[in-house]
């Protein structure tokens, strides 16, 4: 079976973030199913331009780009599929994962997105209700399941290591990784049958 690449997002920049700790757990459970190799982009590495006013040709010009710009292009464009980590910041998703996404309107076609949140007591539900209608508009295909854990500083430490509800968590990350993994499948060998024509 051909691997699929699966780019895992992590979308928090403040000082103490659980993101990155969070997608390392993630990524542990994405080596434990097999069916993805993994590319995990962090917005922290590469600086992307200010929100100044910019044409939508300048947006789809990748190849006018800084270097680390379009390395990080490339790496999205190469996903089969995409699994965002996020928190929930004012009762939606951080400003730095917005602007990683329009900066880049084209990668997410036809592809599938596993979002996987946390947060207070809601667990970034919200957050991960409102990067659904983005990834809609960037004609990508949320999967049904998603991971969220509430209250996540009192379950995973700064390393990323889940210290509560473990197999619980794992059981649900099996269960998206596998609608993921049925998803990027169909929806890659449709790619390649027919291209994607975004109207």
């Amino acid at each position: 079976m051909t691997k699929m690449k699966l780019a895992v997002i992590s979308g928090s920049l403040r000082e103490g973030r659980y993101g990155p700790g969070i997608a390392r757990w993630f990524t542990e459970q994405v080596a434990a199913h097999g069916q993805f190799d993994v590319d995990v982009i962090d917005p922290a590495d590469t600086a992307l331009p200010a929100a100044l006013p910019i044409s939508q040709e300048r947006l789809l010009d990748v190849d006018d780009r800084p270097a680390e710009m379009r390395r990080l292009a490339g790496r999205l464009a190469r996903a089969d599929a995409f699994a965002v980590v996020t928190p929930e910041y004012n009762h939606s998703y951080p400003a730095a994962l917005k602007h990683l996404i329009d900066w880049h309107l084209t990668p997410w076609q036809a592809k599938p997105v596993a979002l996987i949140s946390y947060g207070g007591q809601g667990g970034g539900i919200r957050a991960a209700e409102h990067l659904r209608q983005v990834f809609n508009e960037l004609h990508a295909v949320t999967i049904r399941n998603w991971l969220s854990f509430d209250q996540h500083w009192t379950r995973f430490d700064t390393d990323g290591r889940l210290t509560r509800d473990a197999e619980d968590a794992q059981a649900a990350a099996k269960a998206l990784l596998d609608q993921l993994g049925w998803w990027s499948t169909a929806l890659r060998q449709a790619r390649l049958a027919v291209p994607y024509q975004a109207a």
